[in-house]
């Protein structure tokens, strides 16, 4: 029995030991192959400054396209009939599919959105009333960064077809300082004008303005409208703010009088 076991084992050895080991070694090959190809293609890419996610996104498939050739080739080394494999795969494909609608749907709009690009890393967006910086974007989920440093993860479904508001890599910051009517318009422009053309985190172009936002009746409000970067923002405007005041006290221009309104009521008094 012991002989019998033996002769059995030595025939299955000689017979399938090398089929093993050329799948195993074709196996090898193709993850290999599939990392050199991945590398060069990733390199490549960045020398053609493509964006990160359509970057990673290809040399993914590049990798997935080798890997899975070599495991066909390594199969057929056994004898199997690849055919009834890929039905069996296209089945369960179409399954899978239906149980994961959602997921999939964050992929193709993953997908929409590293091609079409409406908005890419750094800069900031508004999607479904939710605000911030783009940190990523990847196949099927979108981080945005919040100002207090807060992160959203958005699923890519919920962006595609929304509107989009894309406010880029700056943004536009409107200060407003209310003044008595006396006020010398004049000196309060070139003050309020000097203050945001000498901040460092004032942007150049576009330039600053300075005006007149409105007339109201408890005085006039000044506006300074300057662009600054999306990650000045937060910083920039009490910055800003501040300056304008000390340049403000500093020509005597101080804040309007608060208006109010009293009524005598008739016989109030008489008691």
């Amino acid at each position: 029995m012991n002989t019998s076991m033996k002769e059995m084992t030595m025939e299955l050895l000689l017979r399938y030991g090398f089929q093993v080991l050329g799948a195993l070694a074709i196996l090898a090959v193709g993850f290999l192959v599939a990392r050199w190809l991945g590398g060069m293609a990733d390199q490549r890419f960045q020398k053609q400054q493509m964006e990160p996610p359509m970057r990673i996104l290809l040399v993914r498939v590049i990798k997935i396209l080798v890997l899975v050739m070599a495991f066909v080739v390594a199969l057929d080394k056994f004898g199997f009939s690849i055919a009834p494999l890929v039905a069996g795969i296209g089945v369960a494909g179409i399954g899978v599919g239906f149980a994961l609608q959602g997921v999939l749907g964050n992929l193709v709009a993953g997908l929409t959105i590293i091609f079409t690009k409406p908005f890419r890393v750094g800069e900031y967006i508004e999607i479904n009333n939710v605000r911030g910086d783009v940190a990523s974007v990847e196949l099927s989920t979108t981080t945005l960064i919040q100002a207090d440093r807060s992160r959203v993860i958005v699923p890519n479904r919920k962006i595609v077809g929304e509107i989009l508001h894309n406010f880029g890599t700056i943004r536009q910051l409107t200060l407003t300082v209310r003044v008595p009517h006396t006020t010398d318009l004049n000196a309060a422009f070139r003050a309020a004008t000097q203050v945001v053309t000498q901040s460092a985190r004032v942007l150049k172009d576009p330039a600053p303005s300075v005006g007149i936002a409105s007339v109201e009746d408890t005085g006039i409000k000044i506006a300074a409208w300057a662009w600054v970067r999306v990650v000045d923002v937060v910083p920039a405007e009490p910055e800003l703010y501040q300056s304008l005041v000390e340049a403000f006290r500093a020509l005597g221009i101080g804040a309007p009088a608060s208006a109010h309104d009293v009524r005598l009521l008739e016989g109030a008094g008489s008691r």
